[in-house]
């Protein structure tokens, strides 16, 4: 299905199959992205390993590789060698040793380095499932759309990681290792978070329009300790795999990240909803879900707290003696910064997502407002969940076909369409408020369409990504890149959330009559934020709704990203596309 015509019956994108020309480049370009695998290995800064080409759908932080490559480059696997201090020239080692076929095949040293890679990524996603899904629509019937606006700077660490990933890289410990010094500290201090929140969780979330700035620290600064940790989980990542069967590590962080997210979000407010569990689980009603928040968050405080003293007194990490520069990593990425190319795609990331950040940031939150269940919204990710997956699979093959700037800006379109279909999905919301089975089928087709379209321009924008990137400093490269992309999908959020209280207008209507439950009668009020809402329906009045921010804010955006695409992204998009490989190169090296 092609939203196009709908939207621009002349555009003039057409797919073509990709044929690299590029002669003068000094590198093997690869259309399938192993140049960049080879940058990613070669040297490593900024915590970069290639990311897989998934995202979470309750947030535009990307933060998983692009589809990995079946097949890493010979100066990979001796980069990678190099580093085991049980590499000796005594041995007999063949850069051009094909991979283990399957997981099963793998030597039961990859094998378990490989399940040890799967229990670190996964302890990552579950506090990142929390922070970026989970706890937003458990506050909705507390906050107002600009205070989860400002939750959502909870979630800008993963965007600024690039700021402190060299010095994660450059500073450790000989006695311990060069990533389990960062690795073991972090996941204890995290431990210690969780505990803490686990036994505070009701009275913070009870209070979070009162001390909402202090809730977001604290899981800024959670998130900030994922974000670190994957920095010096990726860099082991590199060393912990046989040279041969690097490409693992790639499957070991999508199968990790993915499922700890999954949990965290998706079955997390599964459980946590008391009809959902009442109704398949219990046989006498309660008001709570199976799963509290503070429950969960201590029992995976008590998991991360035994995995990471397990880790400590059980794992040995190879020595190593490479050390990256701090001082040279940030000169590299402001001599790239300088390129005017660079900040034409900068700007390109800043300005592509503000278009669908309504239908991103708020749709499935006015869904819950409207009446959506939280066992529906659950049913409706859970479903979305393995299109998801299946999905940056098929897109990263097309990415090996078609050119991924132009595969990009046609989903930039297709995104465009999905915010338009959402607002229709929204509208059209069942006036007595029971969802019947052919809204809740309308529901999932849109979620599964928007996925679709945002993966696709995800993978698009990586593969383009791994196409330019310098493979000298293709980890700084890369992640500077990345992180200017993760930047353009969340600093817009908070003021779009604002924007939807600003332009809504509701007004609570006392009842007609004093009654025995509401003696006491009350002038009308503003009941457009939800505490206002609230107390109105506590005080027995009807919030009514003339002006609803979220139609007009989700049309404002639309129509900012229908200006910058066909005034300034799409030219822009088009001729960066065209430059040779060199002229992303050509910065001032040391």
């Amino acid at each position: 299905m092609s939203p196009t015509p709908l939207l621009h019956p002349n555009i003039d994108i057409e797919l073509e199959p990709l044929h690299s020309t590029d002669t003068d480049t000094g590198t093997d370009t690869d259309t399938d992205g192993s140049e960049t695998s080879h940058g990613m290995t070669q040297k490593r800064r900024g915590g970069g390993l290639k990311k897989q080409g998934a995202m979470n759908s309750s947030t535009s932080v990307e933060f998983r590789r692009k589809q990995p490559s079946t097949e890493f480059s010979s100066a990979q696997q001796v980069q990678a060698l190099l580093e085991h201090e049980s590499f000796t020239l005594d041995d007999d080692h063949d850069p051009h040793k094909p991979a283990a076929a399957s997981l099963m095949l793998l030597s039961p040293k990859d094998r378990r380095n490989f399940f040890l890679l799967v229990l670190l990524y996964f302890l990552q996603g579950v506090p990142m499932g929390l922070a970026m899904g989970s706890v937003p629509f458990l506050l909705k019937h507390t906050l107002s759309y600009g205070e989860i606006g400002v939750f959502t700077l909870a979630s800008y660490p993963y965007s600024m990681k690039l700021l402190w990933s060299p010095i994660v890289d450059a500073i450790w410990s000989p006695k311990m290792g060069r990533r389990k010094s960062w690795i073991v500290p972090v996941q204890f201090v995290s431990s210690v978070m969780l505990l803490w929140l686990g036994s505070q969780a009701e009275r913070l979330m009870a209070e979070a329009s009162k001390r909402l700035y202090f809730f977001t620290w604290v899981f800024f600064c959670l998130v900030m300790l994922c974000a670190t940790q994957d920095v010096a989980v990726d860099g082991w990542a590199l060393t912990l795999i046989s040279p041969e069967n690097l490409s693992y590590s790639s499957t070991a962080q999508t199968v990790g990240l993915t499922a700890g997210q999954f949990l965290s979000y998706t079955v997390f407010l599964a459980f946590n909803s008391a009809d959902f569990s009442n109704n398949w689980f219990r046989t006498t009603p309660q008001k709570e879900g199976l799963f509290t928040l503070g429950g969960y968050l201590k029992f995976w405080g008590w998991a991360y707290l035994l995995v990471t003293i397990g880790l400590a007194l059980l794992k040995k990490e190879e020595k190593t003696n490479n050390r990256d520069g701090i001082i040279s990593v940030y000169k590299t990425m402001w001599k790239v910064l300088k390129l005017k190319h660079i900040q034409t795609f900068v700007i390109i990331h800043l300005i592509s997502k503000i278009g669908f950040q309504a239908n991103d940031a708020v749709t499935n939150l006015k869904l819950l407002d409207k009446g959506f269940s939280q066992e529906d919204l659950a049913l409706t990710v859970l479903i979305d969940f393995p299109f998801e997956i299946g999905l940056g699979y098929y897109v990263g093959k097309w990415c090996a076909h078609f050119p991924p700037m132009k595969l990009w800006m046609w989903s930039f379109i297709g995104r465009l369409f999905a915010a338009v279909l959402a607002q229709i999905t929204v509208y059209i919301f069942p006036s007595d408020g029971v969802v019947e089975p052919w809204y809740l089928l309308v529901v999932i087709a849109e979620h599964i369409f928007s996925t679709f379209t945002s993966t696709v321009m995800f993978v698009a924008i990586s593969a383009f990504h791994a196409k330019i990137a310098d493979p000298e400093i293709g980890g700084t490269y890369m992640t500077l890149l990345a992180t200017v992309s993760n930047l353009g999908g969340t600093f817009p959020r908070i003021f779009v959330l604002k924007l939807v209280d600003y332009f809504t207008a509701a007004t609570c209507v006392p009842p007609e009559k004093p009654t025995v439950d509401f003696p006491q009668a009350f002038t009308a009020f503003s009941c457009a934020i939800e505490q206002e809402k609230n107390r109105c329906i506590k005080q027995g009045g009807l919030c009514n709704i003339q002006r609803d921010g979220y139609y007009i804010t989700n049309v404002v955006c639309i129509l900012i990203g229908i200006v910058t695409f066909w005034g300034y992204i799409k030219p822009a998009a088009l001729r960066l596309s065209a430059l040779p490989l060199r002229a992303w190169r050509e910065y001032e090296r040391t």
